[in-house]
């Protein structure tokens, strides 16, 4: 693919930008896990690289990084409407909430301690029952509330409702193929 590349259709036309971002010449991004934007245009990439959260401006260019040390193995971002930034660490089996600075804020879940579901490993297929949060989340979407719902895939096949202040309001969804069952939440959204 280069620079000349276009995807989509109508007004939603998108041509790959060869030259962004621009990296530190020293850095190895891997395994590119998520993408989000907060109200200034800032653009923060979610990698399971040294440099788990690494922000850039919207001409690509760096301007930090943040959350070394943190993360077992980041899965998700979300940015909030207030410009918090929410990552999923499904090994760690946690969600935190952030400034755009890095500053923690919030911890859901204890970390390196999944919920009881029976399950033995990261295949959904080892989940025997459903369980309180978390075992592998995956994902996080904001109500206009304020509310957070998070997808708990891997190891526990449900969606959990949080408060805005990190209190669970609601679980539901058990391992399974029936209605309000699931295999793998992965991901999730509010429209």
């Amino acid at each position: 693919m280069n620079d000349q590349h276009v995807v989509g259709s109508g007004e939603f036309r998108y041509r790959v930008a060869v030259d962004w971002p621009c990296w530190p010449d020293d850095w190895n991004m891997i395994e590119v896990v998520g993408v989000a934007t907060d109200s200034q245009d800032r653009v923060f990439v979610l990698s399971r690289g040294e440099h788990p959260v690494t922000v850039f401006d919207r001409e690509g260019r760096f301007l930090t990084s943040w959350g070394e040390g943190l993360f077992l193995r980041p899965h998700g971002i979300t940015v909030a409407p207030d410009d918090t930034v929410f990552c999923t660490d499904d090994f760690g089996h946690t969600v935190r909430q952030f400034t755009t600075s890095g500053k923690l804020l919030m911890t859901l879940g204890t970390h390196g301690q999944p919920s009881d579901t029976g399950a033995t490993s990261i295949d959904y297929r080892t989940i025997r029952h459903a369980g309180p949060p978390f075992h592998f989340p995956t994902n996080v979407a904001l109500a206009p509330s304020g509310d957070l719902f998070i997808s708990d895939g891997y190891g526990n096949a449900r969606i959990h409702k949080f408060s805005a202040d990190g209190r669970l309001l609601h679980s539901w969804g058990s391992p399974g193929a029936g209605p309000g069952q699931f295999h793998i939440p992965h991901g999730i959204a509010i429209d």
